[in-house]
């Protein structure tokens, strides 16, 4: 989901929320009782440093560093946390591992610990309490936490952030529904008539880091196809994968004039928000923007959110992107670090941390369903189950370097852009889309 001009443009969206205020105190959210923590003797003389992107809305830090202080007014381990871009977050990872020197702790997204799994402490203890004292951990979390095919965590996963199908209550009533069918034939039958009626849809196919690779995945496995099978074999091959192709070759007409072959992450944010587009997917930062723009109000307004469409699929086709924090083995200090992170996922610290972000990072363990942030606005509700898809990127395979790799060149995106350009039948796309996974994969 974009995340680019919208994370701007409501900076101050949630100013008024204070670190450790109301929310604590009128709290709902229900921990296990007699649950013991690990023992963490913390090393004399600890201090610690911490990198993680950059906040999205300006409480994040505030609350976040409020946090780390108090962490230091109990233990005095000092902690010095630095906020990078998005963009150089996984750079910084990179750097960091293979130099063996830097951060103790980065927060980074989903498959860094992964990639990276080598030069990590093991989390299992820090993860497995928090996870009894907190209801469990919910499906995306336990998948990003845990190494592949073990019980070992080698990352704690912090929340993630989900892209659902935002559209515009009127037009969708107008053309004859509700809401958006639930249904691949409904929702190509609805998207045409949006089309007719001069409103239409619009989803990225261009190379768009969130947008255009969550389209493509959502193409992908609500007709129940994969990049890799379980093993981590390709199987982009399939018949699955080509019907999810024909279907985009019918749905793609039906979207805004123009097409959207080149859009990036910024581009259906203007074209909703410009009243050209009635019809996409996004994170909520689209509908923040809306409802704190007086120009735009009236748009948020008629705004809604639902999953998009299961198809096949059992769960929400979506990979939500994931904070994932990760502890480097040339830390001189593991157990403060641990403490620190159990610490931050605490309900003192967590739950005013979660509500100063407006619903844009969603919890990863079950008792944070009840924060206060889910019930402040009918409209962000849903996002409240974004880490409880069964999906990810790389699905049905491990989470590997691979699976970054065909996720940064865009191997699914550009397969249904070839389509929907119709440069490509369906079958040769399906056929460069395997050549190139296979190169990249290596089995």
């Amino acid at each position: 989901m974009a995340n680019i001009i919208t994370r701007r443009s409501i900076l101050g969206a949630g100013a008024a929320i204070a670190a450790g205020g109301q929310a604590v105190a009128q709290s709902r959210v229900q921990s296990a009782s007699g649950v013991s923590a690990p023992t963490l003797p913390i090393e004399s003389g600890a201090t610690l440093r911490m990198l993680r992107p950059v906040r999205f809305v300006a409480p994040d830090e505030e609350v976040f560093r409020a946090n780390c202080a108090r962490f230091t007014q109990q233990t005095g381990v000092q902690v010095r946390v630095d906020f990078v871009g998005w963009e150089d977050i996984n750079q910084q990872t990179a750097v960091t591992a293979n130099t063996g020197a830097g951060p103790d702790v980065i927060i980074g997204f989903g498959d860094a610990p992964h990639i990276y799994a080598d030069k990590l402490v093991e989390l299992t203890d820090i993860a497995e309490y928090i996870g009894r004292k907190y209801g469990g951990w919910m499906a995306v979390g336990e998948k990003y936490g845990k190494r592949h095919g073990t019980n070992n965590w080698i990352g704690l996963p912090f929340g993630g952030t989900a892209g659902p199908l935002v559209w515009r209550k009127s037009a969708v009533n107008a053309a004859g529904y509700q809401t958006p069918p639930n249904d691949m034939p409904g929702f190509l039958e609805m998207c045409k008539k949006l089309r007719q009626a001069g409103k239409p849809a619009g989803f990225a196919l261009g190379n768009a880091v969130g947008d255009g690779n969550g389209f493509a995945n959502w193409l992908m496995w609500s007709h129940g196809a994969s990049i890799t099978d379980d093993a981590g074999a390709v199987s982009v091959n399939s018949p699955q994968t080509l019907a999810s192709l024909n279907y985009l070759k019918e749905l793609y007409p039906t979207f805004v004039d123009g097409g959207t072959i080149s859009w990036g992450d910024i581009s259906n944010n203007q074209a909703y928000a410009a009243n050209s587009v009635f019809v996409t997917s996004n994170g909520v930062s689209l509908y923040f923007a809306l409802k704190n723009d007086p120009a735009t109000r009236a748009i948020a307004e008629d705004t809604e959110h639902s999953v998009m469409p299961l198809g096949v699929a059992d769960s929400w086709p979506s990979a939500p992107l994931t904070l994932n924090a990760m502890l480097f083995k040339h830390s001189r200090f593991p157990n403060a670090s641990k403490a620190l992170l159990a610490f931050l996922m605490e309900q003192p610290q967590y739950e005013p941390w979660l509500d100063a972000n407006l619903g844009y990072w969603a919890h990863p363990v079950n008792a944070y369903k009840d924060a206060a942030v889910w019930t402040s606005d009918p409209k962000i509700t849903l996002f409240r189950d974004s880490m409880n898809n069964k999906f990810w990127n790389g699905y049905k395979g491990p989470i590997t370097v691979a699976s970054g790799q065909a996720n940064a060149e865009y191997v699914l995106v550009q397969m249904y852009a070839a389509v929907a350009s119709g440069q490509s039948t369906p079958e040769a796309a399906m056929r460069e889309a395997e050549r190139r996974a296979r190169r990249i994969f290596r089995r």
